[in-house]
């Protein structure tokens, strides 16, 4: 489906030069999509997007969301029919030490986004990513639906709550009699092959691995809904090319892994170990973790997600449990560390992923 639909359609994407935006750029090209990605520099160096040889395939676009000048000059010249927005400033701790930032491109940056899709009118489907913090966490052991309040604690959630009101008021006030489809969604915590980010627990284990060092883990027993990032990337563009066709299913979904694969930070990182241990040849070191807080700002101790609506909605359900996630990423990682061709590696495992 995903093939036969997006072939020669095209594509705007904001974000594209970060880990998940990346992966998406890696499907939509293997589609036959005319991709045009919007966003600053890559935010790591390494970095996903330079070694993946997505620039030369796509119609790169340096710009920041917040510069709504050049975003309408993009839009008006592209003149997209689908546009996926994942653009932000997407680290909690991040948000603490600069929340200005963090506000003005994860809210002034969908306002800007929303207003050249007002003024676009070849764009006919709309995803607008945010996150599973969007919710009012009241540490509850049952997932969250989509019609809970919505109340990040944090700047980084916050601010992604802010974009889906800001997403919900653009709904009703200027695209109801219009044919634009538009959905957020809500992804649970992405993981996989290529994301270089600090202060994410992945990024974090390779680099002790790489360092020969134990992996630091501060709230071992913290839950997450943990999902390879073809999940939510395959399930985005699901629904943009569902509701292209029948604008009655846009929405709000949650995009989250099965109850049984929501584990805490304390198994996924022993989950790593496990898998990249298995690998390892003679001589090579093993990869083991201790507990150490560090003392910083507040995080969540719970936080799953209810994905019955995506579910009932499309007959979607995850592809991939938490142990194929994570035998996926060590086997990107080991062919990182070996100096192989990793965009081969992302086209092997998006074809198994589609196939699955």
């Amino acid at each position: 489906m995903i093939a036969d639909f997006y072939k020669d359609k095209k594509v705007l994407v904001t974000g594209h030069t970060g880990f998940k935006g990346s992966w998406m750029c890696r499907v939509l090209i293997g589609a036959g999509a005319a991709v045009t990605g919007y966003a600053t520099q890559p935010p790591t160096d390494p970095s996903l997007f330079e070694m993946a040889s997505i620039k030369s395939k796509i119609n790169h676009v340096t710009g920041d969301v917040r510069d709504l000048k050049k975003l309408k000059e993009v839009f008006n010249k592209v003149q997209p029919e689908i546009v996926i927005h994942m653009a932000a400033q997407p680290i909690v701790r991040d948000s603490y030490k600069d929340p200005v930032y963090t506000y003005e491109t994860n809210v002034m940056g969908t306002v800007n986004v929303l207003e050249c899709i007002r003024n676009t009118p070849s764009v006919r489907s709309v995803i607008n990513v945010t996150t599973d913090k969007v919710y009012l966490n009241r540490e509850w052991s049952w997932g969250y639906r989509e019609n809970e309040e919505l109340n990040g604690y944090d700047p980084y959630s916050n601010s992604k709550s802010c974009s889906e009101l800001v997403t919900s008021s653009y709904k009703n006030s200027f695209f109801k009699d219009r044919d634009i489809a538009v959905t957020t969604c809500r992804a649970g915590n992405v993981i996989g092959g290529g994301d270089f980010a600090k202060d994410r627990i992945i990024p974090d284990c390779l680099r002790a691995v790489r360092e020969g060092r134990d992996i630091v883990v501060r709230n071992p027993d913290s839950t997450r809904p943990y999902q390879h990032v073809l999940e939510p990337v395959f399930a985005y563009l699901m629904i943009a090319a569902s509701q292209y066709e029948d604008m009655s299913v846009a929405g709000s979904y949650n995009v989250g892994p099965d109850d049984s694969d929501c584990r805490t930070t304390g198994e996924l990182v022993q989950l790593f170990c496990d898998k990249w241990n298995a690998t390892c040849e003679d001589g090579d070191p093993a990869a083991s973790w201790r507990c150490e807080n560090d003392g910083g700002p507040h995080e969540a101790g719970f936080l799953k997600l209810d994905c019955s609506l995506i579910k009932r909605t499309f007959g979607w359900s995850p592809c991939w449990n938490i142990e194929t996630a994570m035998e996926k990423i060590v086997e990107w990682s080991r062919a990182y560390f070996d100096g192989k061709r990793v965009a081969a590696v992302m086209d092997r495992q998006i074809k198994e992923y589609i196939n699955t």
